[in-house]
């Protein structure tokens, strides 16, 4: 990959033969009949996922790795797609149908990555991939937990998200100067949620901007009523709240008589 391609993606290349197949053994291949894999580069991820009956799909935004995946790889060829994941619009390649996502992402996207996936959740049962560690360990993170926050709470609300294995530096090129960590994430058998989904995004954000106040002081402009704020729930700080309580809290705000 070219030194301006891999300053653009911030990615970090994947050598440890028995980590790439242990990432793509991570996926249960249930309920769906393709895999699109994010950022392959060379291929050390994608080898292990042609092995396995589904249908695999790359996508890579660098030349250089698109043209090495076609030449090597011949049975992908039709299946490599070079474009930003971010800006692409996935119906295009898989219609309606199911898949599974999986991949090496790039710290710098990785974030928006996995809410690109709660967007497409409909069609996303399964969601596998490499992070750094601290991003994914904030993901899988519980009420209590000093990481927990808007990006726990949002997927968790449609996923069940599994923390695997942590990945050590030595094993990439070029090394990161942090460790990175596999989760996994499966698609929650009702996950559509119990309230406005637009309402609970905004409750959430706004609890976890002002993590340090109660929920009185950090969902004052919500213009709650005073018979609301005199419930208990508002003593508390949002890592308290579990993703449940989210939305029973968000169920509360949606019919309080001050809300339009």
């Amino acid at each position: 990959m070219s030194v301006r391609a891999k300053k653009y993606l911030g990615q970090h290349f994947l050598t440890d033969e028995t980590i790439a197949k242990n990432i793509a053994d991570s996926l249960s291949l249930q309920g769906y009949k393709h895999i699109l894999e994010i950022g392959p580069g060379m291929g050390v991820l994608t080898k292990y996922l042609l092995k396995k009956d589904i249908k695999t799909h790359v996508i890579e935004i660098d030349p250089e790795s698109v043209d090495y995946l076609k030449a090597n790889y011949l049975n992908l060829a039709d299946r490599v797609y070079e474009t930003d994941f971010l800006k692409h619009d996935l119906t295009e390649i898989f219609k309606n149908e199911p898949f599974a996502i999986i991949g090496n992402f790039p710290y710098n996207i990785s974030t928006q990555i996995v809410f690109k996936t709660l967007e497409m959740r409909e069609q996303i049962p399964e969601f596998s991939g490499m992070f750094q560690k601290e991003v994914a360990a904030r993901i899988c993170s519980k009420e209590g937990s000093k990481v927990y926050g808007i990006l726990s709470v949002l997927t968790q609300a449609f996923y069940d998200a599994e923390y695997l294995f942590t990945v050590p530096p030595t094993v990439f090129n070029p090394p990161p100067k942090v460790e990175s960590g596999v989760l996994r994430l499966r698609r929650k058998e009702h996950f559509t949620l119990p309230c406005d989904e637009k309402l609970f995004f905004r409750v959430v954000k706004a609890a976890f901007q002002q993590r340090r106040k109660t929920l009185r002081n950090s969902l004052k402009s919500f213009n709650l009523s005073d018979n609301l704020k005199a419930n208990v729930i508002f003593d508390k700080r949002p890592e308290q709240l579990s993703v449940n309580s989210f939305l029973e809290l968000t169920k509360l705000i949606e019919t309080d008589d001050n809300q339009d």
